[in-house]
């Protein structure tokens, strides 16, 4: 205990004396009407405060506020934080200041970061390395989608903090390829998509290979009844942080809905794009096919174009999003499981061309704007079909949406509603009806025996459906 204040702290024993006085300094109690807290009240050290003011930034965040101090202590947390709200950050520096002091010895993977896309993958691994310039640590990503031979090659050259999608990283832990033994930090980012995505069963079997004493960090926008129970089984006694209502939006969103038939949806969105003079614009479909049908259409009204989708190679969407991002490309279709993660600054326009199946999709899509404390607009462009999709949304955030009507576009009430289909299983090769059986294969047939099912194992860097995704 320090002080009259009977302020007790947590310290991990490798910690720093110069870290430790920061951290007792940066515990005060702040009172009403003090200034707005710094990241020098944090207890950060000077290589990390270095690196976050080469970035721009003054103020915390509200989720790094609250997260920062609790990691420090060495205590497990459950948080909820929208996307856009600073989170990565509020992860990435407590654990890079943790990692300060590695063990004698090669080098040994201390943390380990699970995202569910790789593009959540890159920018996280990103964020390492920007705020870990002035820091001895070294980070690599691993995700599906490229060759797993110079992930090997980093791997055996010593690691400190791995970014992974579960897939993959699996098939490195069951190859042999990697040792998660010595983790000190766990860290589950965006696990309500994660478990979506059906990947808690790979969750669970890379927790097997964690040690039993180590510090766990549960991230999600939202939180469903399966978001409790695996924080109940993974985190021991830890600190809850919700910086937003349960499932809400981003207040600086503006949200609007454009009734509209869906054979004149497609018109309707290129006539906004042109009209306002949108010029950076991410779109939301239903299925790869969908974004590629569309990015087609506006290519051909003279709306420069691209997609990105789980059916893209790597290095065909990490081109899309940077040309996006520089200007190149004017809209951009996605899909959410490859949306997720997207980190795009100052993006003004989001587009619901077609609303998703799971309410809480619609939070995840419109947090792509109004990031950072910018101002975005988010349009659902919603037929006779959508409307219970709407109605679920709207029951979700507990409000109705604006809706705007334009002319020349009048719903045709003649028309009358069909059911919205359903896609397939949204993780190929995953858990579920077509989980982890081989296309083509009738239900009765026989299993392949061991031996076979132990060289097929062998293949599934090559094969995996599952790698193609995450």
């Amino acid at each position: 205990q320090f002080g009259a204040r009977g302020v007790t702290l947590q310290i991990p024993a490798w910690t720093g004396p110069q870290a430790i006085c920061e951290r007792i300094l940066a515990r005060r109690i702040r009172r009403p009407g003090d200034n707005p807290m710094s990241f020098n009240e944090l207890g950060l050290s000077a290589e990390l405060l270095r690196a976050v003011k080469e970035q721009g930034y003054e103020e915390p965040t509200p989720i790094q506020r609250q997260a920062i101090p609790h990691i420090l202590d060495g205590h497990d947390i459950l948080a909820g934080a929208q996307t856009g709200t600073g989170k990565t950050a509020g992860f990435t520096l407590p654990m890079l200041q943790l990692l300060e002091n590695p063990p004698s010895g090669p080098r040994r993977v201390r943390a380990l970061i699970l995202t569910p896309t790789r593009e959540l993958a890159a920018q996280v691994n990103e964020s390492v390395h920007t705020y870990g310039k002035y820091r001895p640590v070294r980070a690599m990503e691993i995700y599906g989608g490229v060759s797993p031979r110079p992930q090997i090659t980093k791997i055996k050259r010593g690691v400190d903090v791995v970014i992974a999608t579960p897939g993959r990283l699996l098939d490195h832990v069951r190859q042999g390829n990697i040792d998660l033994s010595f983790v000190e930090m766990f860290v589950l980012d965006e696990a309500d998509r994660m478990l979506d995505m059906g990947f808690i069963r790979d969750i669970k079997q890379i927790i097997k290979h964690l040690p039993e004493k180590r510090q766990n960090l549960l991230f999600s926008a939202t939180f469903s009844k399966e978001i409790r129970e695996l924080a109940n089984k993974l985190l021991d006694h830890p600190a809850e942080i919700q910086v937003a209502a349960r499932n809400a939006t981003v207040d600086r969103v503006e949200q609007l809905v454009y009734p509209v038939d869906k054979g004149r949806k497609r018109e309707l969105l290129s006539e906004m794009i042109g009209r306002g003079n949108w010029q950076q614009v991410l779109v939301f479909t239903r299925t790869k096919h969908g974004a590629n049908r569309l990015a087609k259409q506006l290519n051909q009204d003279g709306i420069t174009t691209d997609a990105i989708h789980g059916g893209k190679g790597q290095g065909a969407r990490t081109k899309a999003l940077r040309d996006f991002k520089a200007g190149k490309t004017r809209v951009l279709v996605a899909t959410d499981i490859a949306a997720r993660g997207l980190d795009i600054q100052r993006l003004p326009h989001v587009v619901n061309y077609e609303l998703p199946h799971v309410p809480e999709d619609y939070v995840h899509r419109i947090g792509r704007t109004a990031r950072a404390g910018q101002d975005g607009t988010a349009v659902s462009l919603v037929c006779i079909d959508e409307q219970k999709l709407l109605k679920d949304i709207e029951k979700l955030l507990k409000r109705a949406i604006k809706k705007e009507y334009v002319p020349g576009y009048e719903v045709d009430k003649r028309i009358k509603a069909e059911p919205v289909q359903k896609g397939k299983s949204r993780r190929p090769g995953g858990p579920g009806p077509a989980g982890r059986k081989k296309a083509g294969k009738a239900s009765g047939a026989r299993r392949p025996g061991k031996n076979a099912r132990n060289n097929n194992q062998r293949k599934r860097f090559s094969k995996s459906a599952r790698s193609s995704v995450s």
